[in-house]
């Protein structure tokens, strides 16, 4: 082709070929990285010989090539790759910028011609996600937890779990308006666990961790042991408690201190002063709450031990 026909086709490219319809397709709008790389390829390409192929980005021309040559824009000259045989258009070192509409127009040797557009979405890649939880300790029933997160690029969603389930709202979970926070008001031990906040967007994605330990109780607390026992045996009497963090014991005896703070109480050798009321007081240290409860026990002569039930203080 010469000079003279090159500039006559286009422009004929430029002021007629928007009322011409699509024959070009593509698979579909294209998502890209900042600094990453992007390829535009038409599904269709023509079979046969072209006179021209021209890529535009709105109303800037990207290449424009010939059968025995190919013009790059200045502007793309050091980041964009040309494959004469597809047509496709290798877009690099992406920009915020470059996200818009391309458009592809080639003109067959022998037939009329063809035009077809595709779509780019640049992204910033998401970096410098974190999670801030509260720093004082948390109480059942008393304390509030606010979690919010942060982080840098291009957000599109923002997803929490917890514990490898999706955290869902509810009457004390509630989610800010964008998404980015969560307050639970009062905590439950149920909410004890790690928090899991990722960040997304089409092209990349970031996730952060934050566990949460509620404190409570303690409650439920219990002893274990023989209620009747035989003169000169050994008896070990064993308190527990469901308690965040675990529990300190002490034991009094009909009422008077025994100086024992461990969770088990132990009587090498029985005798008849050993009956009566053991009392066992579990203390939470961070909670300070304590519970107690009450184990009766009757040394007799002979006759073995029996299990009788525990008494339990109200």
């Amino acid at each position: 082709m010469d000079s003279h026909g090159l500039y006559w086709t286009l422009w004929m490219l430029s002021c007629f070929g928007q009322y011409l319809s699509e024959d070009l397709q593509f698979s579909g709008p294209a998502n890209g990285a900042v600094g990453e790389s992007v390829v535009f390829a038409p599904d269709n390409p023509p079979s046969t010989s072209v006179d021209v192929v021209q890529w535009n980005f709105g109303t800037t021309t990207v290449v424009t090539a010939l059968p025995d040559s190919t013009i790059i824009s200045s502007a793309y000259r050091d980041r964009v790759h040309f494959d004469n045989k597809t047509f496709a258009l290798e877009l690099q070192n992406l920009r915020l910028v470059d996200s818009g509409i391309y458009r592809l127009t080639v003109i067959p040797s022998t037939s009329h011609k063809l035009t077809g557009e595709t779509s780019l979405q640049v992204f910033e890649n998401i970096s410098n996600v974190r999670l801030d939880g509260p720093e004082e300790s948390l109480i059942e029933g008393e304390s509030s937890a606010n979690i919010t997160s942060e982080g840098t690029g291009n957000i599109t969603s923002v997803q929490w779990m917890k514990d490898n389930s999706p955290l869902s709202p509810s009457n004390s979970i509630i989610f800010s308006s964008d998404n980015r926070s969560v307050s639970i008001s009062p905590v439950q031990r149920s909410d004890s666990g790690e928090y899991q906040c990722t960040y997304t967007n089409p092209v990349s994605s970031e996730t952060v961790k934050l566990s949460l330990i509620i404190n409570y109780g303690p409650d439920d607390v219990s002893i274990k042991g023989e209620d009747v026992v035989d003169l000169g045996v050994r008896v070990s009497l064993s308190c527990s408690a469901n308690s965040q963090p675990s529990a300190s014991f002490s034991w009094k005896f009909n009422g008077s201190d025994t100086g024992v703070t461990t969770d088990t109480f132990i009587i090498d050798q029985t005798d008849f002063t050993h009956s009566g009321d053991y009392e066992c007081t579990a203390l939470n240290s961070v909670t300070k709450k304590s519970a107690t409860q009450k184990h009766a026990l009757l040394v007799k002569v002979g006759g073995g031990g029996g299990g009788g039930e525990e008494v339990e203080e109200g």
